[in-house]
């Protein structure tokens, strides 16, 4: 019985925080938001730490991977450029020797 993790806007975290920082008991608050005491408090913490940055997307992290993936992608471009480069002038130097007659041949 797995419960998918909900996801709650900034607006609704700060609500419940406000209303924490107020007064109002973790415990009350759980039961009217229906959010467990524990993550009532660790937003609570999250927002006294720093309210301009509280509760901003998780996408500093995901940024962070992306430029990474990203970075190793343009590596492998540019690798595969380099050795696209190869071989097409390896084709065209084999097709040159290919083509050229050579002595003693037969053909027209």
């Amino acid at each position: 019985m797995s419960r998918e993790r909900r996801q709650f806007s900034r607006e609704f975290k700060i609500k419940v925080v406000q209303a924490y920082e107020s007064g109002v008991s973790g415990v009350e608050l759980s039961r009217q938001f229906e959010v467990h005491p524990n993550v009532i408090y660790a937003w609570s913490r999250e927002y006294r730490r720093d309210p301009e940055k509280a509760f901003q997307d998780d996408r500093g992290v995901t940024d962070k991977a992306q430029e990474q993936r990203i970075a190793e992608l343009e590596r492998l471009v540019g690798r595969l450029s380099l050795e696209n480069d190869f071989l097409k002038k390896a084709l065209s130097h084999a097709k040159n020797i290919l083509s050229t007659p050579k002595p003693g041949s037969t053909k027209p």
